[in-house]
């Protein structure tokens, strides 16, 4: 378009340019729908990274409304459902959206004249989600709410996975499978894109944010008195003994002066686990005489010799050196042994191969906890339930996984959607990485645990 002046003053022509009248009307139309459209998504009070300081005098002061906000309660955790396409439910929009957590529908914008800011003052909605930047806004006040919220939605991950359990265990399912999508969404949102669905993670990972995520959104807290079903189900307690070593290039008369400080006496501390970490020996560097690399074997019992309370290890930190053993004061319900097959440098990632021989049935471990322990705890056999097995190189392998069906007594391994048979003892030639075994069903006291 082109504005001229005519002859008379103070008037104005509008004459179009040739582009613009040659120019298809539908096309003419999308245009300024989009236009539209931006202006709507994006004003002022979008573009901000947060509202919850104001500069007042040239201060950043910031918003006690933030911290104080008096809608909270308001939050209907049973209609949030993320699993939907992020579009305006009015404009079709996907730029800019908004989730009212009142109503769970969703609107563009947050501005004055955006259909979430609309919504807000004829509903009187006001707790709404940024579904890009995961930040919470009060409306039509406008300010960021960086109170309690995000805990809120943690509880997201706990629905999920109870309604994806009482699906696989509902005697009355309509069909035959179940799918965990909406497991797998509410995992990606709440460990904040850290575990995704295209992206393969690594298993000991996902298994110690996924505890630890349920213990918090349960009520659960570090502190002892604050349990949850994850910590009654899995954590159990050891105890540390840690001496500090001299710096080895130090003179031999300099490190015995030192020895005798207090610094560098053995001191004891008390520590829960929700698993146990198992250390492989070193993988052997040299071929055989066929020029294939020999995979070690190592029994389960000589890596579980780490917590007897003898076996000493070195354990080296960026400035100091330390020599640790362990002992077990308490056995959880359920153990979950973690065997650490990948070594990380500043380089690659490295796999020890080195297969574990485990049985299959009758794991004890009286002689791993302390003389105390030992007299008051009844049962302590265990039974292998579930084994995870990493195959192939560290950043291109698979995840396989046995599991055992306690009504046959039969073994099946799964991958992705094959699922097939397999003899217990194919199970024990696996690189295992995780371990399950509760109690044993045989054993003298199964019923002190009250889980089954």
């Amino acid at each position: 378009r082109c504005w001229t002046h005519s002859s008379p003053p103070n008037t104005v022509k509008f004459v179009p340019s040739p582009l613009f009248c040659q120019r298809d009307p539908k096309q003419t139309v999308a245009m300024i729908s989009l236009k539209r459209e931006r202006e709507d998504g994006f004003d002022d009070d979008d573009n901000e990274d947060g509202v919850a300081a104001k500069v007042v005098r040239g201060r950043v002061v910031e918003d006690r409304r933030s911290r104080h906000c008096p809608y909270l309660d308001t939050i209907n955790r049973s209609v949030l459902d993320f699993d939907f396409e992020k579009l305006c439910s009015i404009s079709l929009s996907h730029i800019n959206v908004y989730a009212c957590l009142i109503c769970g529908k969703y609107f563009q914008g947050r501005g004055l004249k955006s259909h979430a800011y609309t919504h807000s003052v004829q509903f009187t909605h006001h707790v709404f989600l940024n579904l890009h930047t995961l930040k919470f806004y009060c409306l039509p006040d406008n300010y960021e709410i960086i109170d309690s919220p995000p805990g809120d939605i943690m509880f997201l991950l706990v629905q999920r996975f109870g309604e994806l359990m009482r699906k696989l265990w509902n005697p009355r399912n309509f069909k035959a499978h179940v799918s965990p999508h909406e497991m797998l969404q509410a995992v990606v949102l709440c460990s904040k894109k850290n575990f995704q669905i295209t992206k393969q993670g690594d298993a000991v990972d996902f298994m110690t944010w996924f505890l630890n995520a349920l213990h918090g959104a349960l009520g659960g807290t570090k502190k002892k008195p604050c349990k949850s079903i994850i910590t009654k189900a899995f954590q159990g307690s050891m105890r540390i003994f840690s001496k500090k070593l001299p710096h080895p290039d130090l003179l031999p008369e300099e490190k015995e002066a030192l020895l005798v400080t207090e610094e560098y006496q053995e001191q004891m501390s008390e520590s829960t686990f929700l698993f146990l970490t198992l250390d492989l020996p070193t993988a052997p560097l040299y071929k055989d005489e066929k020029e294939q690399l020999i995979i070690p074997q190592v029994p389960l019992f000589n890596i579980l010799g780490k917590f007897n309370g003898s076996t000493e290890k070195e354990y080296k930190t960026y400035k100091e050196n330390f020599l640790k053993r362990f002992q077990l004061t308490k056995l959880p319900p359920y153990l979950v042994f973690c065997i650490k097959r990948f070594t990380k440098n500043n380089f690659f990632v490295e796999k020890n191969p080195t297969i574990v021989n485990f049985p299959i049935t009758n794991v004890d471990l009286r002689e791993y906890l302390t003389e105390e322990a030992q007299a008051t705890e009844k049962n302590t056999t265990y039974d292998l339930v579930a084994n995870v097995v990493h195959d192939g190189k560290p950043t291109e392998g698979a995840y396989r996984i046995h599991v055992l069906h306690h009504g046959t007594g039969k073994w099946y391994e799964m991958q992705d959607l094959q699922v097939t048979d397999i003899l217990p003892q194919m199970i024990t030639l696996s690189e295992a990485y995780i371990q399950a075994i509760p109690p044993c069903i045989d054993g003298p006291d199964t019923s002190r645990h009250g889980l089954h």
